[in-house]
């Protein structure tokens, strides 16, 4: 086949794999035809399941983001102007962030104050969690935990000076909803 530049061939260009093994996809030439017909290359895909919708994703994007990747060690930092924190290594520090994410295989040591976190890994240390804190089967959080509201999924653990901090929770009225006068 010859290459011209400005011209399109009439031909259909021949399969690689002509006079190989049968094609992964389509139905195969069959032995009696002479040319061949290209058969469309449809890749069969099994269905995908997508994971959980995660708190994070109510977050507006657009915010500065730092991953710290798998077998990335970080160590005696303060991390300041990062929106959101994704942990797939190991992280010793300090934060204010908005949203903290630490993946199954992520750890984070130190101390932390996040307005929502999602943990899959390991968090030991101070985190103060101003909204949402999500522990999910894989994750484990140990150390002095304040939170606004809380998620545990089975087999998530939490453990330490764990207290529900109130200044996070819904402001209660002064005024009672019903009297009980007797």
């Amino acid at each position: 086949m010859a290459l011209h530049f400005g011209k399109r061939e009439t031909e259909q260009p021949k399969p690689l794999n002509q006079g190989m093994a049968a094609q992964r996809y389509g139905t195969a030439p069959s032995p009696s035809s002479t040319v061949p017909t290209p058969t469309p290359a449809v890749a069969e895909t099994a269905p995908v399941s997508m994971p959980e919708t995660s708190v994070a994703s109510t977050v507006p994007e657009g915010g500065s983001k730092l991953t710290v990747g798998p077998n990335i060690k970080l160590k005696g930092v303060e991390i300041t102007d990062c929106d959101t924190l994704v942990v797939e290594g190991l992280v010793e520090a300090t934060m204010d962030s908005r949203v903290i994410q630490i993946a199954q295989q992520g750890a984070f040591k130190g101390s932390a104050e996040i307005d929502i976190a999602e943990i899959h890994g390991v968090f030991d240390g101070n985190l103060t969690v101003r909204q949402k804190l999500v522990i999910y089967a894989t994750g484990k959080v140990t150390g002095k935990i304040r939170y606004g509201k809380v998620v545990i999924e089975e087999g998530g653990q939490l453990s330490g000076d764990i207290e529900c901090s109130v200044a996070a929770s819904p402001k209660v009225s002064s005024k009672p909803a019903m009297s009980l006068a007797a």
